[in-house]
């Protein structure tokens, strides 16, 4: 792995009570951070290669991490997402070639198929800024029951040269989803969308 990680943290949410009401089985998520160093904080750099390069190490591993985490086979998962926060010596284009270019397909991997695109987040901030990562269901993006997010912060980053890369990853919907729409037990999962 050519990426400078400083710190890796996993956590897991479990929502078992949500409104007085029992959530059986749990909802559970998992945020699965990098921090690293930015190879181009302070100046300004034509060619990102380096960091489309970092996000296709990171899709992998955070990915993998999330799985590992919730306890569950790649097949399992069933929502995904992404996001960065870039320290104030880089740029919000920094966490753009991490995110987009080349993150997804081994992300993909890591959970088993993905048809669906995988929502994102990314903005600038200091040590401690939270961002919310958003989640969509992997391989049908038209699943209402799976739009949410996860909070993802690291106390001590990103200082100004690095960037904290999140990668999520869900074992279910919502808790309590509601508010209709197409079902999971209906994806046809071949484009994406249905």
């Amino acid at each position: 792995m050519t990426t400078k990680i400083r710190k890796l943290l996993v956590q897991v949410d479990e929502i078992r009570i949500e409104m007085g009401q029992a959530v059986n089985p749990p909802t559970r998520r998992a945020v699965a951070m990098a921090v690293i160093e930015n190879p181009y904080a302070g100046r300004y750099e034509q060619n990102l290669d380096a960091l489309i390069t970092i996000g296709e190490e990171l899709g992998a591993l955070l990915g993998e991490k999330c799985v590992q985490a919730l306890g569950i086979t790649p097949g399992q998962a069933q929502s995904y997402g992404k996001a960065a926060i870039v320290g104030e010596a880089g740029e919000l284009e920094h966490a753009a070639a991490i995110l987009h270019p080349k993150l997804g397909a081994p992300l993909r991997m890591a959970v088993e198929k993905g048809a669906a695109l995988v929502p994102s987040s990314k903005k600038r901030g200091g040590m401690g800024t939270a961002i919310d990562v958003p989640l969509g269901h992997k391989d049908a993006a038209f699943v209402r029951s799976h739009f949410d997010a996860i909070e993802a912060r690291v106390c001590d980053a990103p200082r100004s040269n690095e960037i904290v890369v999140a990668v999520a990853v869900t074992d279910s919907g919502r808790p309590l989803p509601r508010i209709g729409g197409l079902q999971a037990s209906e994806i046809k999962g071949l484009d994406g969308l249905r």
